[in-house]
């Protein structure tokens, strides 16, 4: 089983609970406005990986708390994600989920599989109009979080990171997370 991927990112504090993994997959069929990954919506390959490889790789990662899949559209590829999560899980990481879907639009079996190896999952299709920076993992107020097991509660929410600025070996710069405009915009700040 193959994962088709946009990028990851070994080490994140801005994407959930704890030091992440975060896996982007590639292709989301929402294309909401403003969306901070647009160049994640297209269905074309971009990096095929081997879910035992992608698996491998977070797990090579020590001192991890989880990974998280965002992308792109999760739930797209639910079925590999779903394989992925449960590897993961069997080594003691956990698994956040961002999707743009509405918990009621989560059917279907290869949903249902990685909703089952879900931990905390965000959900809501993000809205421009009502982007907010106030509340942890949400890029618009419209989005929920659900805690789905008990690993988590809604007292974790105020211990991450808002964004995180990541500069690669190759001199490209990734900014992650839930950044404020000025940051967005490529303002500087104090």
């Amino acid at each position: 089983m193959r994962l088709n991927l946009a990028n990851t990112l070994r080490r994140s504090a801005a994407n959930g609970p704890g030091e992440r993994f975060v896996v982007w997959v590639q292709g989301c069929p929402l294309a909401c406005p403003g969306c901070w990954n647009p160049d994640t919506w297209s269905f074309d390959p971009r990096r095929m990986v081997e879910v035992n490889a992608m698996a491998e790789e977070i797990l090579a990662v020590q001192g991890i708390e989880g990974v998280t899949f965002t992308g792109g559209e999760p739930f797209i590829q639910g079925r590999a994600l779903a394989s992925l999560g449960r590897i993961v899980q069997d080594a003691g990481l956990s698994v956040l989920v961002f999707t743009g879907f509405e918990r009621a639009e989560l059917v279907g079996h290869a949903r249902q599989e990685l909703l089952e190896v879900t931990d905390v999952l965000v959900t809501g299709r993000y809205s421009q109009a009502q982007r907010t920076t106030e509340q942890p993992w949400r890029g618009s107020s419209n989005q929920q979080v659900w805690f789905l097991t008990e690993r988590y509660s809604a007292s974790d929410l105020g211990h991450t990171a808002t964004a995180e600025v990541h500069l690669a070996a190759d001199g490209s710069v990734l900014l992650t997370g839930f950044p404020p405009d000025a940051l967005r915009a490529g303002e500087a700040t104090s």
